[in-house]
């Protein structure tokens, strides 16, 4: 069954806990999809994960249907990935179709309260449906 973790941030950028986590889970041998809001999100995603640690860079690429990939880490925001990836990032504001085909799911809540409601409204539906959770309160 699909594990969820919501990572609950008091100040910062959702996107640069994105790269983190998606930075630990590709150390540990993990295949990522982090979903996006929207094309510019996704456009954004591309280019931190090349800068947002100095002397990082995540192999990554775009996620078109129909490839084959090498990258570990896909981007993506409007379909449902049909790949191998086992850990989702998930940065859009409603629970994923498809969130059911990952081992981990990563819910990335950012301090806004706009944020905070589609977050409790996400905790909510996993965890009436009986997916193990667990929350991250991530400080500054």
């Amino acid at each position: 069954m699909t594990k969820v973790d919501f990572y609950i941030l008091s100040t910062g950028s959702r996107e640069h806990i994105a790269c983190k986590l998606a930075e630990k889970a590709w150390s540990q041998g993990h295949r990522i999809y982090i979903h996006t809001a929207s094309a510019d999100q996704a456009r954004h995603m591309d280019g931190l994960l090349w800068i947002f640690r100095e002397g990082s860079f995540l192999p990554h690429e775009p996620y078109q249907a129909g490839r084959e990939y090498d990258s570990p880490i896909l981007i993506g925001n409007d379909e449902a990935p049909d790949t191998d990836s086992d850990v989702l990032i998930n940065l859009a504001n409603d629970v994923p179709l498809f969130f059911s085909r990952f081992l981990r799911v990563a819910e990335v809540i950012g301090a806004d309260n706009d944020a905070r409601r589609s977050g409790r409204e996400r905790f909510r539906f996993y965890r009436d449906r009986g997916y193990p959770l667990d929350s991250h309160e991530l400080k500054g």
